[in-house]
């Protein structure tokens, strides 16, 4: 199943000494964490990153000489597993598979072998043997399609001279009897347990029968007299080749203890198991001759990027696609897509909080579709759509949810065959159809249809509480009245769009304040409305809604507006939304028709720049406007009146505006400023003071 990398130096001669390298093994694990990393925290950033890897000295013969690479190598904190070498590595991850190729390996290479060649030199290879064994791991992640292409570098500082055996390498079990082996088992697994992690590199002092196994940082403790040997825990399965970390160790035994050395011994250390039982008999003891480097100025020759598979040096290549879940995969290019977006243009984008929007669209016609759209391509994952119409057969052509079989035998649901739409474009995303007769006012109630309609209110209530921001995309002006007063009560955002001919209508409704409502200062005072005070859809109306579909014509029963218009208004009532969930106050955050880039940034703090009350179109002039109101305190949809005797009566308050047509307009005051207006004394002149003021001029 695996493939042995072969030695990586050619043999000269029968004595010198060889090595084998490692073989990267990279769980899946390790992919989705650098996808993730990739997304959330490095964004464009292509500095060098700190990883963890790790190796094992106990692989039994026939397996390559391993160093692996998990999931939890991002983790500072991550412990090596039992038994294992950690390794330390840094990772180079490019944004484009051009600088992938183009990047300068060799250079990469040098400055990892000189890194190694300082620690050896100031002696802190000496108090942490561990960075004597370090990694590279350059990479591109093709999170689009879920390729990745990876190269690692093993660096090892090269002798000037070849390391050679002064004899063959023998096994532990002929050098010592099986007692002195089992005496040193027990010193090194003494010394292990003493260790927070696993120690790669060690010495072991011979003397007297006995051993002591000790740091590398304490070989100044012992003299000629002793019987040392260098031990390094060998990752090797191969009989007579240690393995890639004995490089960088012989290195720097050749800097720090060549001279008072003659001969160099290596102890092997490979622990492995054995028909259920521990098995060290196959570690080697080497006799070597190495020359002195403590007298070189520079670093060393420095090799170590790994070959491939076909034992070429060249990169390495995974296709994850296959083995991810579709849905996921879908997730991660929508979230990608995104946040390009705050890579390189908004640092300050708050995407999750996009995302994590619940989005509720009373109408899933023109608008609804168009509206359920825009929320996908802005990473929306939770949207609900209430409609009580069925798809007919002129709905696809103008509504993009639909298609032609959806028509068909008198036609789907359009909130339910909507919502399945959605799920067929974006798996991910939490869709949910609900058919839905919104009660109005003007359209009374009977006694025979209370239940029914008390129904249809608790649901739609249950429906404004259970999410964030409502749309408002209904045909008539008495359907948005309801939710209208209950996203009001709630202190909802509400997002409000309806469409003429040529021309159309987004607005946001104020969202009242927590705070205990104060009289608003003179208009001329602000250079914006805060948003607590802003108007709601009826708040310029002085007559109460009510039934605008009587006695209508055929052209009259649908929404005749030009095809482009419900795309403009759609896209521009949910960017409207996604600018008003950037701003630090919400749907609180105030409203200026200004257009000055200077003024935006300094005074409303959102990224997205100018949050509107307002926006209307004229599509016969191609004249777009943004005007501004404030709340009206007789309106017959979200004034404090309206709201406290909702609170107060329930459905009783309801079905009485459902059933009597001056209802709210006696209650809000508005029929008293009618009569009021009727009543005022109209001031004119008489013809006696005409003439008295002809005769003053």
């Amino acid at each position: 199943m695996y493939k042995m990398s072969a030695p990586m130096e050619d043999k000269k001669e029968h004595k010198q000494l060889q090595f084998v390298s490692f073989s990267s093994f990279l769980d899946s694990g390790f992919w989705h964490k650098l996808s993730e990393n990739k997304l959330d925290v490095y964004g464009l950033d292509e500095s060098e990153k700190e990883i963890k890897g790790f190796y094992y000295n106990g692989d039994p013969a026939g397996m390559p000489c391993r160093m692996n690479v998990e999931f939890t190598a991002f983790e500072k904190d991550a412990k090596t597993p039992h038994k294992c070498l950690p390794m330390p590595g840094m990772l180079h991850n490019t944004n484009t598979i051009d600088k992938f190729k183009e990047c300068d390996k060799k250079d990469m290479l040098n400055q990892a072998g000189k890194g190694i060649w300082d620690a050896i030199v100031s002696g802190e290879a000496l108090e942490s043997p561990e960075l004597l064994s370090r990694f590279l791991l350059l990479t591109f992640a093709d999170l689009k399609k879920y390729h990745y292409y990876y190269w690692f570098c093993f660096p090892c500082l090269c002798t000037p001279t070849d390391v050679t055996l002064n004899s063959g390498p023998i096994k532990i079990k002929d050098k010592f009897t099986a007692d002195q082996v089992g005496m040193f088992l027990q010193a090194y697994d003494e010394f292990q347990g003493q260790q927070e992690t696993y120690q790669g590199y060690f010495i072991t002092v011979y003397s007297q029968g006995g051993f002591v196994i000790d740091n590398v940082k304490n070989m100044i403790l012992y003299n000629n007299t002793h019987e040392i040997y260098f031990g390094v825990c060998d990752p090797s399965t191969i009989e007579d080749y240690p393995g890639w970390p004995l490089r960088n160790f012989l290195v720097l035994i050749s800097h720090h203890w060549k001279g008072d050395l003659k001969n160099v011994n290596i102890l092997c250390m490979r622990d492995r198991t054995r028909d259920g039982s521990r098995d060290i008999s196959h570690s080697l003891v080497l006799s070597i001759s190495i020359p002195e480097m403590k007298s070189l100025n520079e670093c060393p020759k420095c090799v170590g990027w790994e070959k491939n598979e076909k034992q070429k040096l060249a990169p390495r290549f995974v296709n994850l696609s296959a083995t991810m879940d579709p849905t996921r995969l879908a997730a991660s290019a929508v979230d990608l897509n995104l946040k390009l977006m705050r890579w390189r243009l908004l640092p300050e984008l708050n995407l999750d909080r996009v995302s994590g929007t619940r989005c509720l669209l009373l109408g899933a016609g023109t608008l609804g579709c168009n509206v359920a759209r825009c929320l996908l391509g802005w990473g929306v994952r939770s949207i609900t759509l209430v409609d009580n119409g069925k798809v007919s057969y002129s709905n696809p052509v103008r509504q993009t949810l639909f298609v032609f079989e959806d028509c068909v035998k008198g036609g789907k649901p359009k909130a339910e065959a909507a919502a399945e739409a959605l799920k067929k474009i974006f798996p991910g995303v939490d869709a949910k159809g609900i058919s839905l007769s919104i009660p109005m006012p003007g359209h009374a109630v009977p006694d025979s249809a209370i239940e029914i309609v008390q129904k249809d209110v608790k649901t739609l209530q249950d429906l404004v509480n259970s999410h964030d921001a409502i749309f408002l995309l209904l045909d008539t002006r008495e359907s948005r009245w309801l939710p209208t007063l209950m996203a009001a009560e709630k202190k909802k955002i509400v997002i409000c769009s309806a469409l003429g001919f040529d021309t159309y209508l987004v607005m946001r409704h104020g969202v009242k304040s927590d705070v205990e409502e104060r009289e608003p200062a003179p208009l001329s005072s602000y250079t914006s409305i805060p948003g607590d005070q802003l108007g709601c859809y009826f708040c310029n109306d002085v007559v109460a809604p009510g039934n605008s579909l009587r006695d209508r014509t055929l052209d009259q029963q649908c929404t005749v507006s030009r095809p482009g218009i419900s795309y403009m208004a759609a896209a521009l009532a949910v960017e409207l939304l996604v600018s008003i969930l950037q701003h630090p106050q919400l749907g609180e955050a105030p409203a200026d028709s200004s257009a000055n880039d200077e003024h935006l940034n300094k005074e409303f703090g959102c990224s997205l720049g100018l949050i509107p009350h307002q926006i209307r179109c004229f599509m016969s002039r191609f004249q777009q406007i943004l005007p501004a109101c404030r709340a009206f305190d007789k309106c017959t949809a979200c004034s404090k009146t309206v709201i406290q005797q909702y609170r107060e009566d329930g459905f009783t308050f309801l079905r009485r505006a459902f059933n009597e047509p001056s209802y709210l307009e006696d209650l809000t005051g508005l029929t008293q400023m009618h009569q009021e207006t009727l009543d005022a004394e109209v001031w004119g002149f008489s013809d006696d003071e005409e003439c008295n003021i002809m005769e003053l001029s």
